[in-house]
């Protein structure tokens, strides 16, 4: 029985793959022992080919440094939603990854853009609406959450009147931006009437 790509990869490197509601978690390898990776482990990428898995990520990004997790998020259709977060196991291999594959090209024509993630303080939103603009956003989350310091949100490439469908919300102190994480993520957060991804 030939295996599939994906389970290739979960063999050869350990890992394995889960997904809970809408973002696939590739990893921790099962043979990591001690703490998780500290701060300034983690990247952002964006701009993935919708329809790209780990088995065609994780190759590009192991490139650079050993992967602890990497977060897909993901649209209910079974697509992704176009961007990911990668952890990686030292802060200089991040760094790494971001001078190495910020601008790679994956695919003919299509190019990454990776930065390194926020620190903790911010909370990145998915799942937004395209159409609402900065305050409504503010406004929205200042309805669920508390210490709401700024909203930074991306204007689409093709209109800028339009979203990204993120955004990244500041908080306070990291004690407000977990607080508002942790009832977010609960079933019962709706934004715009729907569930959001949360990160």
């Amino acid at each position: 029985l030939t295996q599939s790509p994906i389970a290739k990869l979960m063999t050869r490197t350990n890992c394995g793959i889960v997904q809970q509601n809408v973002q696939r978690r590739y990893g921790p390898p099962r043979d990591w022992v001690g703490p998780p990776p500290p701060r300034g482990c983690e990247v952002f990428v964006g701009k993935i080919p919708r329809d790209s898995f780990e088995d065609e990520l994780v190759p590009v990004f192991e490139k650079v440094g050993k992967i602890y997790e990497m977060r897909l998020m993901m649209e209910y259709s079974g697509h992704n939603r176009g961007y990911a977060f990668v952890v990686y196991t030292t802060p200089a291999e991040a760094k790494e990854c971001v001078k190495v594959l910020n601008s790679h090209e994956i695919r003919k024509g299509r190019t990454l853009g990776v930065c390194m993630s926020v620190d903790n303080c911010r909370l990145f939103v998915g799942g937004i609406p395209k159409k609402v603009m900065k305050e409504e956003i503010r406004a929205e989350m200042l309805k669920v959450t508390e210490g709401v310091m700024d909203v930074i949100v991306y204007p689409s490439a093709s209109d800028k009147s339009k979203n990204r469908g993120f955004a990244f919300i500041e908080y306070e102190s990291h004690r407000a931006a977990a607080m508002a994480r942790r009832k977010l993520m609960s079933s019962r957060a709706q934004l715009w009437g729907h569930q959001v991804a949360v990160d």
